[in-house]
């Protein structure tokens, strides 16, 4: 109810949709929203004081990019090296090895339809080239190996900018109480959710990645 998009839209009128830029249309791309997310952080032993259900900060990875990335011969814009730093050194502090099995759910910065094919594989949900195989066979639907953006992201959710990532981790913080509406909420016993936000371009990006969870320690 307090997404932007909230009606179906066919596949038809987004493939005729006018097109941006080349062969994005659209609905492609992220519309830019108003919206506010705020949130309550304390210590981790004191988080009971506040409530019985608490949500704790198992990573916080921040990366921000040289500057020289699109003035490198060698780089072929089929992958965001920020985003890629950022979810190892988040994997890292969380002690994940395998997010695609650890993770219960993921809120991905899908500001336009192939970035979020680059950042399956980036934040490591896929391996190089195969994001696109992935979504046609399910793996990040709801009911699949490793849901993303539940929500519907930010093309269907909405892209209110600064509130985005806060948004996204509200989100995760009510999927993994088991408290999201029944037509989205992740039914899984993992106990760890992904969050990630980037701005800029490549070469030129920031990348932040969160991973928060039910368990203290």
């Amino acid at each position: 109810p307090r997404a932007q998009f909230r009606r179906e839209v066919s596949m038809e009128t987004i493939c005729n949709s006018p097109r941006v830029a080349g062969g994005l249309g659209v609905f492609d791309c992220a519309g830019v929203a108003d919206g506010a997310a705020a949130a309550i952080v304390v210590r981790a032993e004191d988080a009971t004081r506040y409530t019985d259900r608490p949500l704790y900060l198992k990573a916080l990875s921040f990366v921000a990019g040289s500057g020289s990335g699109l003035g490198d011969p060698g780089y072929d814009y089929t992958w965001l090296p920020e985003c890629a730093r950022s979810a190892e050194d988040a994997y890292r502090q969380a002690g994940i090895t395998d997010p695609r099995a650890e993770l219960a759910l993921a809120e991905v910065h899908d500001c336009f339809t192939p970035t979020e094919l680059v950042l399956m594989e980036d934040l490591g949900f896929a391996p190089r080239g195969t994001a696109w195989k992935e979504v046609l066979a399910g793996t990040f639907d709801l009911d699949g190996a490793l849901p993303v953006n539940p929500d519907g992201g930010l093309k269907s959710f909405g892209h209110p900018v600064g509130a985005s990532g806060l948004r996204m981790m509200f989100e995760a913080w009510l999927q993994l109480r088991g408290e999201a509406p029944e037509g989205r909420q992740v039914h899984s016993d993992r106990t760890l959710a992904l969050t990630h936000n980037l701005g800029g371009y490549p070469g030129e990006m920031v990348s932040f990645v969160s991973v928060v969870g039910t368990k203290l320690g």
